[in-house]
């Protein structure tokens, strides 16, 4: 079992940047590719950005490309999105996601296991 816990949401204004972690026990995520999903209101929940297990792939979603980097620390057992350039459109729960995985699956129903959520609200 791996539990995730998720944190560096809040309330931003559009153009500014937030940092979210995303904090792993249970078992090491060195074998596990993480991801990070976000879902608005009355949406379903989509991919925002993956990245493998040695961190040499990583996927993003078109929408955030060039202004979101996924990042992992596997000695530290944790993940990273520096969200940068933030639009109200980026305003959702941010969820991190693991699965046992030598690729990066990019679909929500790939992964195992998920965390609680953060709140990233931006204002316009």
């Amino acid at each position: 079992q791996v539990q995730l816990v998720e944190s560096g949401g809040g309330l931003v204004q559009a153009g500014g940047s937030l940092r979210l972690s995303c904090a792993a026990s249970g078992r090491t995520i060195g074998n596990y590719a993480m991801g990070w999903f976000r879902q608005a209101p009355g949406k379903e929940r989509r991919i925002v950005a993956v990245i493998s297990r040695s961190a040499s792939s990583k996927y993003y979603a078109e929408s955030v490309k060039g202004r979101f980097t996924i990042s992992r620390d596997n000695a530290k057992n944790a993940v990273y999105l520096q969200m940068n350039s933030l639009k109200p459109e980026d305003t959702a729960v941010y969820y991190c996601a693991a699965k046992f995985a030598t690729d990066i699956p990019p679909y929500a129903s790939n992964y195992d296991y998920w965390g609680q959520g953060t709140q990233v609200t931006v204002s316009s």
